[in-house]
């Protein structure tokens, strides 16, 4: 077979129940809802309560890892490096860790689905991986813009850090 671009064929997210949080198909093998709605009850079936990272499924490769009450997938073609697909799997876990600020539950990601969104789109887009740095992608993906603490005036500083305290006193 002929080296091909196109690796990744889905990434998703499911929760502790086998429903999807977030995901993305880049192939067309489950073209439709059903199809792939069938594919992740068996597909969280087959992972729930395995211990392992990797796991082979009609003809596909998948790397996976969980946590807490979050499953992460990655999911390539038989024909696909497992050390990539796990590679794409790590970048996906820790930006979603470093978007949620450490607080990888079903509730978190819920409520920053867009951030995870877009660290999805960040990682690949349409089967063809274009980043695996966490930091870059996290940094990317954060919805606000945050000036790096080493080009920050001595005022910006003092200023920051008043508006964390003010707003960490409201909450």
């Amino acid at each position: 077979m002929d080296p091909s671009l196109y690796t990744v064929k889905a990434i998703l997210i499911l929760d502790n129940d086998g429903i999807r949080l977030a995901g993305k198909y880049f192939d067309n093998q489950f073209s439709s809802i059903k199809e792939q709605m069938e594919f992740e009850k068996v597909l969280f079936s087959k992972t729930h309560k395995a211990n392992g990272e990797i796991i082979m499924l009609d003809n596909l490769t998948i790397v996976y890892r969980s946590i807490v009450d979050v499953f992460f997938y990655v999911i390539g073609s038989t024909n696909d490096n497992e050390i990539m697909l796990s590679s794409v799997l790590n970048c996906l876990y820790d930006s979603v860790n470093q978007i949620l600020r450490r607080n990888i539950e079903k509730k978190y990601l819920i409520d920053h689905l867009d951030a995870v969104l877009l660290a999805i789109d960040e990682i690949c887009d349409n089967g063809i991986l274009l980043e695996t740095d966490p930091s870059a992608i996290s940094q990317r993906v954060s919805l606000k813009e945050e000036v790096p603490l080493g080009e920050q005036t001595v005022m910006d500083v003092v200023k920051s850090a008043r508006d964390q305290l003010k707003w960490s006193i409201l909450r």
